[in-house]
């Protein structure tokens, strides 16, 4: 399913995100709506996509966004010929928080 960034806006409650880095520093995103994941697209129905996850992050900042997660999925298995597996190799980072947190000192 498809969301439009005007829909995405005009939403009253926060919803979460993925960011999907999908190769080489490519990302798209989508947003978690009670009827499932839907595709972040511009209006005329084209995935929204960026080769900055900064930009992405940024352009999320004026959107009704409850929490972002960063997800990759590899195929490093398939590509040295493993068989597949029966559970999913994605790696899910939350960035909700600041990239950049202050840091701790002791």
């Amino acid at each position: 399913m498809r969301l439009t960034i005007i829909q995405f806006a005009a939403l009253t409650d926060a919803a979460d995100v993925t960011i999907h880095s999908l190769e080489q520093a490519l990302y798209q995103v989508t947003v978690a709506l009670p009827s499932g994941p839907h595709l972040l697209v511009d209006k005329k129905g084209k995935a929204i996509g960026s080769r900055s996850l900064q930009k992405m992050r940024e352009m999320l900042q004026v959107l009704p966004v409850g929490t972002i997660t960063l997800r990759h999925e590899s195929a490093y298995d398939e590509m040295i010929g493993q068989p597949p597996k029966e559970s999913s190799n994605a790696l899910e980072v939350n960035l909700s928080h600041e990239m950049y947190p202050e840091p701790i000192i002791h």
